[in-house]
């Protein structure tokens, strides 16, 4: 093992122009940890924000983004025995991951399934945990129901499509290109729309038979949101993620009335921290449907190290399909 590794460090927050590619030297492990020689690690739109401290969690630089990896246990604590050098992982955290190492609490790493390779384990995680936290525990679908994923040809909105036909739903995804809907259909929606389309509301409704869809998963915000409960069932609900477009939507608190469908906010990461029971349900639940290999990432975009700038101007630019990938080891 090598005590000096290099990492993508944001070194003040000008966004993407800001990361450097500077030696880091190794620590000693802490009680509970373990070392992983990173093999690929997975981009989120939070990497980006957080580059421009625009994230909720606003580390000070110097700091390494970075916020889901996967790799080979290298090293592990005096008091660690659920893993040994040589496993293969795929573990998640608030940054770090944009390294050739990364140290992390072993009870925040679990085992790289055999359906997944390390890109894709390094692609799951994230936006894995976001759908099902999403879908199953906050919105409750059930199969039957139906679904309109705004940002499908994202990586939280893929994975959304993915979960949500694993559950047996039917699901209507946006995608603002050819290409983009093309994928979201091969990622296996039952229905893709142009978001700009001035009567997507209409459209929905058409697809449902009028009625609308029983629930709307936003991890876009700004104006779309607005039209998206335009399309919305009576007693839908409504998954507020996150804010892509750069805009938070004010909702008109009588329209929810009228229409009764409920606002709900997620926080796949928080809640686990907050509810010990709700993190044991939710592990148990990524770690099988990892292993079934549901939630298979696309990965559009692939990078070196060297290149984590230019990576994360793809995601500046709306260019990804599905994920992008820092790859330490390309071919994994």
């Amino acid at each position: 093992m090598s005590d000096k590794y290099q990492a993508a460090v944001c070194t003040d927050l000008g966004g993407p122009s800001s990361i450097r590619i500077l030696e880091q030297q190794a620590k000693p492990l802490r009680s509970g940890e373990i070392r992983i020689l990173v093999h690929a690690a997975g981009l989120n739109f939070p990497d980006l924000l957080m580059t421009e401290g625009k994230y909720q969690f606003r580390p000070d630089p110097p700091f390494i983004p970075g916020m889901e990896a996967a790799g080979e246990v290298i090293e592990v604590a005096s008091d660690v025995d659920i893993f040994t050098p040589g496993d293969r992982v795929m573990t998640g955290g608030k940054g770090g991951a944009l390294a050739e190492q990364w140290v992390v609490r072993a009870a925040a790493a679990s085992p790289l399934p055999d359906a997944l390779s390390f890109s894709e384990g390094a692609s799951w995680q994230a936006a894995g945990s976001t759908a099902w936290h999403a879908l199953v525990e906050r919105g409750h679908l059930r199969k039957g129901e139906s679904v309109l994923v705004l940002g499908a040809s994202g990586g939280v909105g893929m994975a959304a499509v993915k979960m949500a036909k694993h559950i047996g739903a039917t699901v209507i995804g946006t995608g603002s290109s050819d290409d983009k809907r093309k994928t979201i259909l091969a990622a296996g929606a039952d229905h893709v729309l142009n978001p700009t389309a001035a009567d997507l509301a209409a459209r929905v409704k058409a697809l449902t038979d009028g009625k609308g869809v029983d629930l709307v998963y936003d991890p876009v915000g700004g104006d779309l949101a607005l039209t998206a409960t335009r399309a919305i069932a009576w007693n839908g609900r409504y998954l507020i993620i996150g804010f892509a477009s750069g805009k938070i939507p004010a909702f008109p608190a009588n329209h929810a009335m009228i229409k009764t469908y409920s606002l709900i906010g997620v926080r796949a990461g928080e809640s686990p921290r907050r509810d010990p029971e709700l993190a044991r349900r939710q592990s148990a639940a990524l770690q099988q449907l990892a292993a079934e290999g549901a939630m298979r990432p696309h990965i559009s975009h692939r990078f070196a190290l060297a290149d984590t700038a230019e990576a994360l101007r793809v995601l500046e630019r709306r260019e990804a399909i599905g994920r992008v990938v820092i790859e330490m080891i390309p071919g994994d």
